[in-house]
């Protein structure tokens, strides 16, 4: 053989070695820290005294106890497990039994229907409806009769917390016999119509009161 014969071939191993990557173990971790999962903290203060109420939670039902007294004058359900209560009853003349409703209707977070029994019969005769949800009531009917029919409606239009129109219903018969309406904005209710005269004249006194 001279020196310029090639050299035979060598066979190169070029097996790669993947042990390495098939020891390495990937694990996915689905757990997750309770801590970082943001949560609903309510607060209640039913007799408006601007402290908190004393509170006892299970399984959505919130027991409120306004005056420390160990009773409940307040119960609030959440109903949807979104930690934010759909109604809440409550005591609102301290006789010891719940006969108002509060509730969420549109699902916002924010109480806008009312539902009260102001005469202590076990049946509602008052519904109060924000339906703007800026807190304040924007209409409230009233069955003063008990015969399970609305006859006197007020209404804030303006949102400003004063009545702009009040309808009354007198003869129970379903329709609206009397109007009084400010018809300036100046808080008093200084127009009247009614089924006999529905463009009839009014006369305010000093009082605001219509004759």
């Amino acid at each position: 053989m001279s020196e310029y014969d090639e050299a035979a071939p060598v066979e190169e191993d070029v097996t790669e070695d993947y042990t390495a990557e098939e020891d390495t173990t990937y694990t996915e971790d689905y757990s997750y820290d309770e801590t970082a999962v943001s949560s609903v903290d309510e607060s209640f203060d039913v007799n408006g005294d601007g402290y908190e109420d004393t509170t006892i939670s299970a399984d959505g039902v919130t027991l409120i106890d306004a005056d420390g007294d160990g009773d409940a004058e307040g119960v609030a359900t959440d109903y949807d497990g979104d930690g934010i209560s759909d109604e809440l009853i409550l005591d609102t003349d301290g006789d010891g039994s719940l006969e108002s409703y509060a509730s969420d209707t549109d699902g916002d977070g924010l109480i806008d229907t009312y539902e009260s029994d102001t005469d202590g019969d076990g049946l509602t005769d008052q519904v109060s409806v924000d339906y703007n949800g800026d807190g304040y009531v924007d209409s409230v009917a009233t069955d003063t009769n008990n015969d399970g029919f609305t006859d006197v409606v007020a209404e804030d239009y303006n949102s400003d917390g004063f009545v702009d129109e009040i309808a009354v219903d007198s003869d129970a018969d379903g329709v609206t016999d009397t109007v009084l309406q400010d018809s300036d904005g100046d808080l008093f209710l200084d127009q009247v119509y009614t089924e006999a005269t529905p463009e009839g004249d009014s006369f305010q006194s000093q009082t605001g009161q219509v004759f």
